[in-house]
Order: C-alpha cells, then structure tokens, then sequence
C-alpha cells in the first residue's frame, strides 16, 4: 500500500500527504481506519446477534418468529444495508460529498442503536431501519474517499490497500461477536444490541478530529446534482415509498399481512432496484461510450457477487443454527455462545489478509482481477462442501466437533479476502468519473441481492436446520460461476479495462 497521497479521482485537488498517524500510517488512512472500524463493530455485532434474537422463543425473551423466518429476517436485513448503500452513494456523489455523507451516516447508525437498546419491538424494527439508511450513508462514500487516495491506473497497489485496508477493520469484527454476544446471550438482548452506540460515537469523534487530513477530498459533490434533478429524485422516492406503504396496508386492511409478505417485497425491491440502476447508468448522457463499454462488462461481475454473497449470508443464518443445535460448544463446564463463532471468520481474515496482499502484488497484472473473483466463489463453494459433510456427520441427533464450523469459516475468510476487497477495487476502476460512490453501491447492491435470495432460500428447510443436499446444490452453484469467470478472465478483464 502506498504510504503518500496520490492524483485523487474525478479532477479533485490532491490531499495532504505529510501528516502521519499510528504506526506511521497516513492520517487519512487511520481516520478512515478508526471510522470503518466502528461501524463494522456494529455491522458484526449485529449480525451475530440478530438470527439468534429473532428465533428465540417470546417466552424466553426473543421474536419468537422461527428458525427459517429469522433467517429470511436476517437476509433482509443485509439486503436492505446493502441497497441503502445505492442512494447513499448518490447522496455522497451528487448532494453531500463523500465527506459528510460518511459523518452522517455514523451519526445515523449510532442512533440506531441507542433505539435498539429500548426493549420494545418497534424500536427494535425502527433501530434496524436507522442502522441501514446510515450504514447505507457511510459504506460507499467513505470507500470512495479510500479510492482518491489512488491514482485509477495504480492497479496492483489499488488491490493491495484495499486488502490491507480490508483486513485491518477486521479486528473490531472479531471484537464484536464476543462484545455483543456476551452481553446478549447471557445478560440482555438488547444490551447487547445497543453497547455498539459507544464505540460509533468514538468513531464519529475521531472522524472529525482527523477530517483536515484529507485536504480537498470528499469535500464538494463530484458533480452536484441541478435542483430539477434533485425534485425528480424527491418525487420517485416519495413515489416509491406511497406503494410500500400502499401495497403493505393493502394487505394489513385484509388482515392477511406477515412477516415473509413484507420480506417477499423486500427481494423484489431489490430486483428492481437493479434492472433500474443498469437501465440508468447505461443511458446517461454523462455516461460516456467507453464508460458504457465498461459498465456492461461489469454486469458479468454483479451476477457474480450476488452469487458471492447469496453463500455469504449463510454464514449468518445457518452457520449460526448449525452451530446453536449440532455444535459441541461446551468447554470446561463453560458453554461457547454461538454468537461467539461470527468471530472466526475475520479472526480467520486478520490471519490471510497479509498473505493475499503480498501474492496480488506479486503477481501484479499477470492474473486478471476476474480470476481472483473465480478464486473467491472457490472458496465459498469449499466452505459449503464442508458444511455438506458437517450435517451427514450430525444427522444421527449428537453434536459434532466445532471443528467442522472452524473450518467452513476458514475457507470463507479466503473467499471473502479474494474477492469482497478485489470486487470493490474493480468498482472503482470501471466508474465512470461522475458516479464513483454510485457504482460503490451497485457492488453493494449486488450483495443485497445475493442477501435476499440467500436469506429466502433457507425458508425451504421449513424451520429444519438444511440438509446436505442444500449445501451441496449452492456449491455447485457457486463453482459453475467461479469456473465460468475463470475461463472467461482474459476477455471479461480487457473489457473491463483493468
């Protein structure tokens, strides 16, 4: 990773390089550090919390809503962060500047959960709504800001910081689970979701604090939207919220509204939300034709995502129940939370994220950046072939080795250090100039919809934990596309123009 300042993006004058922070690092890149490491303390410490809430019995202090349910919640909920992340991107693009879209969006998450630390269910489901417009808010923009930081033909070094950056965040992901899933589990549910409101403030103070470090960057809109563009966008999302509303009270007034309804709209919004972003970006004036070229030859690379994080989510969902009913978690006397295994995965991540940086530098341009994705899905099909074997061990009823569960998370840390760091570099090299945080959130988008249908396909185990065939057909699934991508990476790469 380059330690200096470089050419920012779309004509924006250059930061200040000489301004150092810990272990010497620049001080925008431990301010973005410090910024990325407390949302994803509340990403993570969430995400271990929420599955296991949500198909806790009533009685007992949860949702009572099910195991496949709550799965479908929790890819919902992932989904839904991850769409935010498309207006989000727009906001920082075309109104805000990445600057202050980042410092709203941790003042938004922060608020989310201090409502979710209030025992009632609305301010449960209010909390997760706040969590992923400001998550939607901060994702994007702050990786735009990371982006400035190189110059767009620096593509090898673009990789690697990405990765260090990637990896670095990790710590408070593997923080968090054991945080959250303590005070959860074993004190207070909403405790649990609510302690994270701390650490987003801490972050959003430092952010501030180390804000002059990042000279003209993120400062002003790459190009700030004209006002006849900004009350169109006002009257379609004003028009887009009537119909939810509509369609959901619809459906209320019938007395046959549930949970899935509202789920089931939720993974055709982002659906949707995709066609609509492609029918945009490839019919912009501002858009030019080699900017187009390249934003077809990304679909290919979308769909590969959505398959990415369609495994992904499993990790969250299924994972988690494996590990809740057919997981030997007892040690000592003491019984591991289940919670306490969403820290594996990034624990796993601090552990390979050197190795993968130093062998995509290493090996510079002579492997293309699709065959590094065609690497990742490798590794998540690996992971649920693991899995496969894990349930055919469980099915005579006794809890098995935690060993299984380790490694399924060991392969997905590699997966998700091959392509989650790659696929966002690539983003940012095939933007167009005007549209950088935007395209940052069509990759996200591309989880929200992988999140979706991940989250939708447990529902088919009917409140069973999957069978090995479930695993097994996802796998496939998953090598079909990395094998496809890697016979097809020299072409799909000079399209791309990376």
């Amino acid at each position: 990773m380059t330690t200096d300042a470089t050419a920012p993006v779309a004509g924006e004058r250059q930061p200040e390089p000489v301004r150092r922070g810990f272990l010497g690092w620049p001080r925008w890149f431990t301010t973005l550090f410090g910024t990325d490491m407390w949302e994803r303390f509340s990403f993570y410490g969430m995400a271990a919390l929420l599955f296991l809430y949500a198909s806790e019995p009533k009685a007992d202090g949860g949702l009572g809503l099910g195991n496949s349910t709550a799965a479908a919640l929790f890819g919902v909920y992932l989904s839904t962060v991850f769409m935010a992340s498309l207006p989000g991107g727009w906001i920082g693009d075309r109104i805000l500047g990445a600057r202050r879209a980042v410092l709203y969006g941790g003042i938004v998450i922060a608020l989310g959960h201090v409502c979710m630390a209030v025992p009632t269910v609305p301010t449960f489901y209010g909390g997760l709504g706040l969590l992923a417009v400001g998550t939607g808010l901060l994702k994007p923009n702050l990786a735009s800001m990371l982006a400035a930081f190189y110059p767009r033909d620096a593509h090898a070094e673009r990789d690697a910081g990405f990765s260090i950056f990637y990896m670095s965040i990790q710590i408070s992901a593997v923080i968090a689970p054991l945080v959250t899933g303590a005070l959860g589990e074993l004190v207070d549910w909403h405790l649990g979701f609510g302690v994270a409101a701390l650490g987003m403030a801490i972050g959003v103070l430092q952010y501030v604090r180390g804000s002059a470090s990042f000279g003209e960057v993120g400062k002003e809109p790459t190009r700030r939207a004209a006002p006849d563009e900004r009350r169109r966008v006002v009257r379609g999302g004003l028009v887009i919220v009537a119909a939810v509303i509509l369609i959901l009270g619809a459906d209320a007034a019938a007395g046959t509204l549930k949970l899935r309804h509202v789920l089931m709209l939720a993974g055709l919004f982002a659906i949707g939300s995709t066609i609509a972003c492609f029918w945009y970006l490839l019919h912009s004036r501002e858009v030019t034709p080699e900017e187009r070229h390249r934003v077809r030859a990304y679909i290919w690379v979308f769909l590969s995502a959505a398959i990415f994080w369609m495994i992904f989510v499993q990790g969250g969902s299924v994972f988690t129940l494996f590990a809740k009913v057919s997981t030997d978690r007892t040690v000592g006397g003491f019984t591991i939370p289940a919670s306490w295994f969403h820290a594996a995965v990034p624990l796993f991540m601090i552990a390979v994220a050197p190795f993968f940086a130093r062998l995509w530098i290493r090996l510079g341009d002579r492997i293309a950046a699709p065959t590094k994705l065609a690497c990742g899905l490798g590794f998540m099909a690996a992971s649920l072939v693991v899995m496969s074997l894990a349930t055919i061990v469980a099915s005579d009823g006794r809890d098995v080795t935690p060993l299984w569960l380790l490694v399924a998370y060991l392969l997905q840390a590699c997966g998700e250090m091959s392509f989650a760091p790659v696929g966002m570099s690539v983003t940012t090299k095939v933007a167009p100039a005007t549209f950088i945080s935007q395209m940052i959130g069509v990759f996200w988008l591309a989880a929200a919809l992988g999140a979706g249908v991940g989250g939708q396909a447990v529902r088919f185990s009917e409140d069973n934990l999957p069978g090995p065939g479930y695993f097994l057909v996802m796998a496939g699934l998953a090598a079909a596309v990395g094998t496809a991508l890697a016979l097809g990476a020299g072409r799909l790469r000079r399209r791309l123009g990376v």
